[in-house]
């Protein structure tokens, strides 16, 4: 049996070392680490990895229950995936082991409440953005003028990340555009 570790944060100004300290004390003789949001499972390269490496009588652990999912369906399908190969699973800071009826029975139970609050969170923020809308201090650039900007700038020889720079917006914003141009 092999304790299997899988540590994720959200964005690259997130560090994962907590989680790493964690997973490796804990005596994960394998971690699996990465950079990505939780809310889907799309492009979770190193999920996929540690989810094709477990084997039957492993256990994949990780530290709290987010960092597997943030949405009920995504989890049960991992679950399920795992129970059906044979393959426990274990949070640590809820306590929670699948190999128990307890532990299924908690893992269900915070799952729920974890995807409530993504979902409450979502709704805030469209509530904010709405509000913002309605006094006229929710504006946001027009896309053409972004996009002559983005053409400028890479006409003058300025690579993304100087553009976003530059212009106040995101690396990715830039990207988008340049498709658009280019």
């Amino acid at each position: 049996m092999a304790l299997v570790g899988y540590a994720r944060v959200s964005s690259t100004g997130q560090s994962l070392e907590v989680q790493l300290e964690k997973l490796t004390e804990a005596g994960c003789e394998e971690i699996f680490a990465e950079k990505r949001s939780g809310t889907t499972r799309a492009e979770r390269v190193e999920l996929e990895a540690a989810l094709r490496f477990v084997r039957k009588g492993d256990v994949l652990l990780v530290s709290k229950l987010d960092r597997l999912a943030r949405s009920v369906n995504d989890l049960s399908s991992i679950v399920a995936d795992l129970d059906r190969r044979g393959v426990g699973f274990k949070v640590m800071d809820q306590a929670i082991d699948t190999t128990t009826s307890n532990g299924r029975l908690m893992l269900n139970m915070l799952a729920a409440f974890a995807e409530f609050e993504t979902d409450l969170r979502a709704e805030r923020q469209r509530d904010g953005i709405e509000k913002a809308k309605a006094e006229g201090r929710y504006t946001g650039r027009p896309a053409t003028i972004k996009r002559d900007a983005v053409r400028s700038l890479r006409a003058e020889g300025l690579g993304p990340s100087e553009i976003a720079k530059r212009l106040g917006i995101g690396r990715a914003s830039v990207y988008r555009l340049l498709e658009i141009v280019d």
